[in-house]
């Protein structure tokens, strides 16, 4: 599978009439190689491809990377590049990736390849991996798997008293315990009034009755990730609780049943919107509605307001509206869906109607 993205990126650079690319990004070169290692660069040209680490990965790179030729240098990776003959020659045309690499590294990139042209090519990178075949899918189905069990496993011990980052502490547990490789991200428990923050991860804060407590964590499984959201009440639900609930659930259900291949991903931000703005709370659902994970958890496409991305066939997205009420809490609902010609299949098996523990 390696040597086919390889190839892909390798046509892409033909189509932009490039020399090669020089891939430095690490969620990147995992997904072109299959190295898991933290420090790891790809020189990619039109007929070869060269990877490069250091003395701590040498035996790993040996076993995992697939599609270029691995070596280990004892400077850093982008002042080694200078040293391959690939690369070598005067005005040849290689692109980076200028969103992930700092000025001081893109310094040090031009001057390793004093005499080569140098261009940002980051739309080679912007469509990479949203669309999955059958082996990611499937890791894809395990982390979802993994996350629906870590909840039902955590909902006997959410009870007045117990801390916001004990809670999270037990999810990444049983998510390890599971089979995750590690959490797909910093675990999110808020409750009460810190609920109304989307991205409120776990403090010292010690839950209370009567209140909502919004959990968002996510399983890895062979590098790919599920990212969920549900909110409970502990203790009993106010008809101001019910309502917010309700609205978030109704928009997210619409926002799940406007997936379909062949859509525009801010029509679906649109269905989940709609809903919200009606029931009066639209000025407190300030972010999009949901994005593509897999091989990290923020890929393409997003499904925003703003979004001019099409859905494609086998992207997986999540859908997540919500609702965030200052001083009082909030309510996100979160699930991943598979993108069909059918339409969205839900890869969540985890419970959403409104649970009072």
């Amino acid at each position: 599978m390696s040597i086919k993205r390889i190839n892909d990126l390798r046509a892409q650079c033909r189509k932009q009439n490039l020399d090669g690319v020089i891939v430095t990004h690490m969620d990147h070169v995992r997904y072109l190689t299959g190295f898991t290692g933290s420090n790891g660069l790809l020189a990619l040209t039109t007929t070869t491809s060269d990877f490069l680490t250091d003395s701590r990965y040498t035996i790993q790179a040996r076993q995992e990377v697939a599609g270029a030729k691995v070596a280990t240098v004892t400077s850093g990776l982008l002042d080694s590049l200078k040293s391959l003959d690939s690369l070598a020659g005067k005005n040849r045309r290689f692109g980076f990736n200028a969103e992930y690499l700092t000025v001081a590294n893109r310094e040090r990139l031009q001057k390793a390849l004093a005499e080569a042209l140098l261009t940002p090519a980051d739309s080679l990178f912007t469509e990479l991996g949203w669309v999955k075949d059958a082996g990611e899918i499937a890791n894809i189905r395990k982390a979802v798997a993994i996350s629906d069990e870590a909840f039902r496993r955590i909902l006997p011990l959410i009870k007045p008293g117990v801390g916001e980052n004990e809670l999270a502490a037990e999810m990444e547990y049983q998510m390890i315990m599971l089979g995750s490789d590690k959490p797909a991200f910093e675990t999110i428990v808020a409750s009460g009034p810190r609920s109304a923050m989307p991205h409120g991860v776990a403090s010292k804060r010690k839950v209370k009755n009567n209140e909502f407590i919004t959990f968002d964590f996510g399983a890895t499984v062979n590098g790919y990730v599920s990212d969920m959201t549900r909110t409970v009440v502990v203790g009993k639900a106010s008809p101001r609780h019910k309502k917010i609930y309700n609205t978030v659930l109704k928009a997210q259900l619409a926002g799940i049943r406007k997936i379909r291949a062949g859509v525009m991903g801010r029509d679906v931000d649109k269905a989940c919107r709609d809903i919200i703005n009606k029931s009066g709370y639209g000025k407190t659902f300030g972010h999009g509605t949901g994005h593509g994970i897999g091989y990290y958890i923020h890929v393409g496409p997003r499904l925003s307001a703003l979004s001019s991305d099409k859905l494609l066939p086998n992207n997986v997205v999540t859908v997540e509206p919500g609702i965030y009420v200052s001083g009082f809490g909030g309510v996100r609902i979160e699930d991943d869906v598979l993108v069909t010609s059918k339409g969205g299949i839900v890869l969540n098996r985890a419970e959403k109607k409104l649970l009072e523990l």
